[in-house]
Parts: C-alpha cells; sequence; structure tokens
C-alpha cells in the first residue's frame, strides 16, 4: 500500500523565556494548535508520537491527558535532536501501512528556569561507560564534545574560527526577519570574535539558545491533507543515519556526519538530487553543526564549508538560504522541531518578510547525541505524484 504523505498542521508555543509552565502542558497546547491548524478535532487523532527534552516530562501519559482513545500507535521516541525527523519518518510510514490515519508529532521541553543560568540546563556529568580519559581531560559537558569536533574539522581543513562567525551572522540576519526569533539583534563577525569562549575554539555566539516551549505536527495521507484547512506540506522523502563513532585512532568523529547516509537514502526516497533542494532547514546546536551538515549532504565539497559560509550564500539574498527563520543559533531551540517548523513555515508560504521565493523542496536536518544521530526530511508544498 503506497500513499502520498503528508504534514496538514503545525502547532508552536510561545517559544523562549517561558516561565512557570511544564513541558506537558506546553505540549498539549502544541497538539491542540496543530490539531486545530490541521482544521481538525483531537477525536480525529488516532496515533501520537511523543518526543521529551532535557526536563523530561512528556511521555505516553500525554494521551490520557488529552483525553485521546483507541489509538492505533502510541509511542515515545528519542534519537535526541534527529527525533522531529524519524518521527515524521515513523507517522509516514504508519499512515502509509494503513496503520492509522492521522498521527501527532509532538516535542516539549522546560528546561529554563528563572535567574538560573541557561548552561545549567545542559550540564553533561560522566555517565556510566564513558571513556575514563575524556572524563580526566575534563570532556564532560556537550559543548566540549563539539569543540573537539570543530577542532578536528580546522586542523584536517582549516577552517577558522571567523568562518563559523559568519554562519551565526547570517543566521542572525535572517532572525531579524521573523518575529518570534529570541535574537533580533544585529551582529557582525566582529561581535563574534569578542563573545566569550565557551569551550575554545567555540565562542558564546557559535552555541545556540535554550529555550522553553512546544511543537507539534499532524501526518495524514495527502489526499486527505488536501481536503483539510492548510495546503499540505508533502513529505518526499525521509532518512536516518547513526554513525556509531568510537573514540579511537582511525574515528571519522568531527569529520562527517550521518548526514552522509541519512541524507543520500532521503534524496534517494525523494528522487530529487542536492541542486535540486530550494531552502536547507539544518539543525544547528553549533555553527560547527551547520558548516559539516552543508558538506555531508553535498552542498559543497568536503572541506569547504567555511569558504561557502563566508560566501554570503547562506543568508537573505544569498544563492543557498539556510536557516531561515534563525534556527537554533538565534530563533528558538526546540530540538529537531526547529528546522521542521521552518520548513512548513517555508514550504507554506507563510514566512512574510523571511520567506523564500523558490520553495519548492526543503530539506530538514536533524542531529542527535554528539554527532551519533541524524534524520533528514525532504518535503514540499507540491504533490510528488504531479511532477
Amino acid at each position: 500500500m503506497t500513499q502520498e504523505v503528508a504534514i496538514a498542521g503545525l502547532g508552536l508555543t510561545d517559544v523562549g523565556k517561558v516561565y512557570g509552565r511544564s513541558a506537558a502542558s506546553f505540549a498539549a497546547e502544541a497538539i491542540r494548535t496543530a490539531v486545530e491548524d490541521a482544521g481538525l478535532g483531537l477525536a480525529d487523532v488516532d496515533g501520537l508520537l511523543v518526543s521529551s527534552g532535557k526536563s523530561s516530562g512528556v511521555d505516553l501519559s500525554l494521551a490520557e491527558g488529552l483525553g485521546l482513545s483507541n489509538l492505533s500507535l502510541l509511542a515515545q521516541v528519542n534519537a535526541f535532536g534527529a527525533s522531529a525527523g524519524a518521527m515524521v519518518q515513523s507517522a509516514a510510514a504508519a499512515v502509509n501501512s494503513g496503520v492509522a490515519t492521522t498521527v501527532v508529532c509532538v516535542f516539549a521541553d522546560a528546561p529554563l528556569r528563572e535567574n538560573v543560568g541557561a548552561a545549567a540546563s545542559y550540564s553533561r556529568r560522566a555517565s556510566k561507560g564513558q571513556s575514563a580519559l575524556l572524563v580526566a581531560s575534563g570532556i564532560t559537558s556537550t559543548t566540549a564534545y563539539y569543540a573537539l569536533a570543530a577542532r578536528r574539522h580546522m586542523e584536517a581543513f582549516g577552517t577558522t574560527s571567523k568562518q563559523l562567525g559568519a554562519i551565526a551572522v547570517s543566521q542572525r540576519e535572517w532572525a531579524m526577519r521573523n518575529p518570534i526569533a529570541q535574537m533580533q539583534k544585529p551582529i557582525t563577525i566582529d561581535d563574534h570574535q569578542e563573545s566569550r569562549w565557551i569551550v575554545e575554539p567555540l565562542h558564546l555566539l557559535d552555541c545556540c539558545l535554550v529555550s522553553n516551549g512546544g511543537a507539534a505536527v499532524v501526518v495524514t495521507t495527502g489526499e486527505r491533507a488536501r481536503t483539510l484547512a492548510q495546503a499540505p506540506v508533502y513529505v518526499w522523502g525521509s532518512g536516518q543515519g547513526h554513525p556509531g563513532y568510537s573514540w579511537e585512532k582511525g574515528s571519522d568523529f568531527g569529520l562527517t556526519t550521518g548526514a552522509v547516509q541519512s541524507g543520500r537514502a532521503a534524496m534517494e526516497m525523494a528522487g530529487v538530487s542536492v541542486d535540486d533542494i530550494s531552502i536547507r532547514e539544518i539543525y544547528d546546536c553549533y555553527t560547527y553543526t551547520t558548516l559539516v551538515s552543508l558538506e555531508d549532504y553535498g552542498f559543497c565539497a568536503k572541506g569547504e564549508g567555511g569558504e561557502l559560509a563566508s560566501s554570503g550564500a547562506l543568508g537573505p539574498g544569498g544563492s543557498l538560504p539556510t536557516n531561515t527563520g534563525g534556527g537554533q543559533l538565534s530563533s528558538f531551540y526546540l530540538w529537531g522541531f526547529t528546522p521542521l517548523s521552518e520548513a512548513i513555515i517555508q514550504a507554506r508560504g507563510h514566512g512574510g518578510e523571511r520567506q523564500v521565493r523558490e520553495n519548492d523542496l526543503v530539506l530538514v536536518s536533524g542531529n542527535g547525541g554528539i554527532l551519533q544521530h541524524h534524520s533528514t526530511l525532504i518535503v514540499s508544498p507540491h504533490s510528488k505524484a504531479g511532477r
């Protein structure tokens, strides 16, 4: 059984420094908003996939809290930042096979606490089985691991901090066109270079935001989506990649990511090439992650990501518009639902001042853990059947 699958609804709560609410309350609001956006009711939902961030609090009990009954599909998904793409892929498979007709995918998190620094929300303690050498070296935070990856890329290909800064600057330019973005003040390369070190070679402006909030999407058949309230956003292709890097000599950690495998799978399923992609919504927990993912998808040759970023191609007016809402660096941080929500907005043509004219095919990436997991979606406002 093969059917077209589409995203028919999008729900976003207030996002950012929104205090006094639980992750579960954000999730419930996002689901209700997404279902209403599609022109449906909660009684129409027969599948629910949930994902919870650092604060936990979003689990299978959400279905009961919403009064959902007789579900055909209910599961909790966690591939960290790759979860959104993995959830949509699973929802699409369920809809395509007839397991369910209307699947909601939701993520919510509430790690921020008033008068407590954002860094405390994402501290990383040494875990069982973690390399004793890494722990002894002080590499115990998420940022420290990504700094190690960025440094390796720099050493291998000559990537510079200023080139990473160009990514931060271009995404801030997009964010200034996005009314819901947390960061609206323009920045320069000098601002990037002068921002404090978090873990060298990563400055403060190389690192993503921490946000409270929730997001949800409704996945159904393309045929049904065409009868609903919003123009469908068709899922043309999907893929995952889980490299399983080892902390040993010979590992490609920092040089390549799961975007190679997941991107290839998604594009093959969609029947498109990298040259066909109009807009790139790349998971950007760090500027480095954007850069290495663009390389691995094939938007430039390996090692040329820094030159691409410095060329201005990624920003407004550039030839390769990337992270058009400001991304996680400047807009908000809801794991993989940040790039996914912006992809839907762009595919619908609802981007306002930041809307990209050519929006035929949008690539959505998700990166989870320490480059351990990757997901890719190819979405479009056009039916694949009508190509």
